[in-house]
């Protein structure tokens, strides 16, 4: 089975000039001149995330991502937020399994007061129980809110914890309640000096800037920090799964539902490119094979394949999931049996040249849009850099999704997409009487 003709990548895909420096305590900078509009994107991303923590702090690098705009010695509470956006700034925050990302979209002329205020929260974060108590309280309740009130955060919950037996991936970034009620501010400080100075952290100032100018203004608000040096890094290998795993969640729900894993690779791996249109070929809108197969003819309500897209692809290898919800009425099993049987097709008969070639289009559009602005482009680099320390291969993005064949999809599939390689939960169904029964949720 051959592919359709490919396009010239080199011709269409726009290089985003990437002019990097590092200072001599260690801060990597990335400058992305591009003098169209008069507006920067100003990044600072640390490399610590949810993997970096250890049984009885998860969550703290959550936890910590709202502490720092919880004021300094000199500003008070959210009053950071306060000044950038009475300038025209977009400001906020995010944490994930790798590492914790703050951002600043400024008009350019603000740019030296971004760096500003960002150092000062770096040198001068005022950490006390004032500001640490109500935060951890703000996080219990979302965790509340995003994993037990939402229909499935508890399923997606336990699937990460029974795929992964040994690797930090298998708690939740928002951390599991225990310990989020058990965090101290010791714990808090402790973090800080390990995670957050400069030998941790990358800066990216995307748009109109003159690369030299923005490295004096970075070197004048952080060369004076001092670095212990980059932390130990978390050096953790999965063991390979020998087996399927399968768990049940019980819960109060109008419908059944089945969540499916299975161990992949992580940012720095070649198959990241085809298992990321295969996740488009098999959901990628009412086209793809499980909307036309199973939602257009009402054997399922959803059926979807959940994969980051590239720059927040995992770095370590991580889950392709496939979630499939029942139709009211309907028994699970059914659509279970259906579902692992299209699978053995598509490792068993490949994918056509055509649907290869929609989902290289989808990816190309979904790229032209993204790299129009300086937020996603800075994003591809600082991302790129902490996850494989290499942020220029950010300009071969798309001759990599060019170069995949229906013959690497069908290695893919057949590689990860395996009985032995997957972890299922069931989301049961109860009554709010049988729940209550079981115990509280947490």
């Amino acid at each position: 089975m051959t592919s359709s003709p490919k396009l010239d990548p080199a011709a269409w895909q726009p290089e985003i000039a990437i002019v990097p420096y590092r200072l001599d305590n260690g801060l990597s900078l990335f400058v992305l001149p591009d003098p169209r509009l008069p507006i920067v994107s100003l990044q600072v991303h640390y490399k610590v995330g949810s993997r970096h923590e250890l049984p009885g702090i998860t969550g703290i690098s959550h936890l910590f991502e709202h502490l720092m705009f919880r004021g300094t010695e000199t500003l008070g509470p959210e009053e950071f937020s306060r000044i950038l956006q009475a300038k025209g700034g977009e400001i906020n925050a995010f944490t994930t399994r790798d590492h914790t990302s703050y951002f600043e979209n400024l008009p350019a002329e603000h740019l030296e007061l971004g760096l500003s205020l960002e150092a000062d929260r770096l040198k001068n974060l005022k950490l006390d129980d004032e500001n640490f108590q109500p935060e951890r309280q703000v996080v219990i309740s979302e965790r509340k809110l995003r994993s037990v009130d939402s229909p499935f955060g508890l399923v997606t919950e336990q699937l990460f914890a029974a795929a992964y037996t040994q690797h930090p991936y298998q708690w939740p970034v928002i951390g599991w309640d225990q310990d989020l009620r058990r965090l101290t501010l010791k714990d808090c400080l402790t973090y800080y000096r390990a995670y957050y100075h400069p030998g941790n952290m990358a800066v990216v100032v995307a748009g109109d800037v003159i690369p030299e100018a923005a490295r004096d203004l970075v070197d004048r608000y952080f060369g004076d920090i001092p670095s212990p040096g980059p932390p130990p890094a978390i050096q953790v290998q999965e063991p390979l799964q020998r087996g399927e795993r399968r768990a049940v969640v019980k819960k109060v729900s109008q419908v059944e539902a089945l969540f499916a894993g299975y161990h992949i690779v992580g940012m720095d791996h070649p198959d990241i490119y085809p298992l990321n249109l295969l996740g488009l070929i098999l959901s990628g809108g009412k086209s793809s094979r499980f909307y036309q197969e199973f939602v257009r003819v009402g054997k399922t309500v959803e059926l979807d394949v959940e994969l980051a897209p590239l720059p927040f692809s995992s770095e370590d290898p991580d889950l392709l999931v496939i979630a499939a919800v029942a139709v009211p009425g309907q028994p699970l099993v059914k659509l279970e049996e259906e579902l692992w049987a299209a699978l053995n097709r598509l490792q068993t008969e490949g994918v056509t040249p055509a649907e290869l070639a929609r989902a290289q289009k989808i990816q190309r559009a979904q790229m032209a849009r993204n790299l129009m602005h300086n937020f996603y482009r800075g994003l591809l680099v600082g991302l790129f850099h902490l996850k494989t320390s290499d942020a220029a291969r950010v300009n071969k993005l798309l001759t990599f999704f060019e170069a995949v064949t229906t013959e690497d999809i069908q290695r893919v599939a057949q590689t990860y997409l395996r009985e032995d390689n997957r972890t299922t939960v069931i989301l049961k169904p109860v009554s709010p009487g049988e729940s209550q029964a079981l115990g509280e949720l947490a």
